[in-house]
Parts: C-alpha cells; sequence; structure tokens
C-alpha cells in the first residue's frame, strides 16, 4: 500500500519554486524531499509526503494523528525497521 505520510521540514535548499527541495524528519528518518507543490512551506512546518513529494502543509496535531493511525494499524513497522538499521 502506498501512503503519504506526514513530516517536519528541518531544512529548505533553492530559491527557483519548481527546484526547491528540504530535508524532511519521519520520526528520525531524515529524507529530501521536493517542495515544489508547496513553495510556501518553511523550516518548522510539517508536509504530508508521497513519493518524495510533498504534497500539503498540515497542522503537528494532524501529523501527530495520523503517525498514531499509522501504529494503530501497523503500517509504521517499515519505518521503525530502518530506524533501527
Amino acid at each position: 500500500m502506498c501512503l503519504a505520510v506526514p513530516g517536519k521540514v528541518i531544512s529548505i535548499q533553492g530559491d527557483d519554486p519548481l527546484q526547491r527541495t528540504g530535508k524532511v524528519n519521519f520520526g528520525g528518518i531524515v529524507k529530501d524531499v521536493s517542495l515544489a507543490c508547496v513553495p510556501e512551506a518553511a523550516v518548522g512546518d510539517y508536509v504530508i509526503v508521497h513519493v518524495g513529494m510533498a504534497l500539503s502543509i498540515v497542522s503537528e496535531e494532524d501529523a501527530n494523528q495520523v503517525f498514531d493511525y499509522l501504529r494503530e494499524m501497523d503500517e509504521l513497522e517499515e519505518l521503525e525497521k530502518t530506524k533501527a538499521s
């Protein structure tokens, strides 16, 4: 199953809105993500990410709620394994 997962923007690179990227923290795992669809995203914002692209900005409360749901469904198992490696 493919899911869009929330993460926190911890840094941003680039000035061109179509080429802007950010480092996004997913519960301890940091990935580079395209911010082209959310040009207003700033460091500290939570974004919903699918296949390496941030699709929207969400509140911290909403992001935490999604993580709680994913834990309940055991969908974070792969993320947890990656973090432990």
